[in-house]
């Protein structure tokens, strides 16, 4: 398991979203793309399979506070472990919403998680650099959620920017976006997605090479 980890790895850092996105086209016709994210740190690859919590309009009759909370619901979400695993926050259309911010998600660092994709807002984007995980989202926002939004359940199929995400899903999050892998498929996908990226890198090259040759001939 770990060699095949290692194997995954290695390859996730050869390619970009693009890549894995037209990977994934060459099996599937659905969508598996997410575009228009940002992140506190860009750099960073987000790289691991799917839990997820999903957040509905908050109401404290129908969903009070006590049951309907993130810590519990995040407890739930990784009950079959955490490490290595990427947090996915849906937020059920409140995408200008935060849907957590620095204090809340130092959760996933303190349990070891890969980081977060958060269909809404996060809060706090300085303190989220400092945390050793990667994180992208639509944006980031200075007003608490909470009363907007309530955590409703974990583990379950979200969609996020259109994308089905179901738990055990390999999410993928670059600079260049994100994609979302189904687990049997992933060493298949980011195989073809390495022969993507060379062979592309390869015509760039002959370009640059023959434009080159091209202009040494001009007089």
């Amino acid at each position: 398991m770990a060699e095949k980890n290692d194997r995954l790895h290695d390859l996730a850092a050869r390619v970009r979203t693009p890549d894995v996105v037209d990977a994934m086209g060459r099996t599937h016709r659905h969508r598996c793309h997410i575009n228009d994210l940002v992140s506190p740190t860009p750099g960073r690859v987000l790289l691991g399979p799917a839990v997820t919590i999903s957040f509905l309009p908050a109401c404290e009759e129908a969903l009070p506070p006590e049951q309907y909370n993130f810590f519990r619901l995040f407890d739930d979400a990784i009950g079959n472990g955490a490490q290595g695993r990427v947090l996915v926050l849906a937020g059920h259309g409140h995408t200008g919403v935060s849907l957590g911010g620095g204090s809340k998600l130092s959760i996933v660092a303190a349990r070891g998680l890969a980081g977060v994709l958060a269909d809404g807002r996060l809060r706090d984007f300085t303190e989220l650099a400092t945390y050793d995980f990667a994180v992208y989202c639509l944006g980031e926002t200075t007003k608490w959620g909470g009363d907007v939004v309530t955590p409703f359940e974990a583990n379950r199929p979200v969609v996020v920017s259109g994308v089905t995400v179901r738990p055990g899903d390999c999410v993928f999050a670059d600079a260049d976006g994100a994609a979302v892998i189904p687990a049997a498929q992933v060493p298949s996908v980011f195989e073809e997605a390495d022969r993507i990226a060379q062979t592309e890198a390869a015509f760039v090259e002959r370009v640059r090479h023959e434009g080159a040759a091209d202009h040494r001939t001009v007089r």
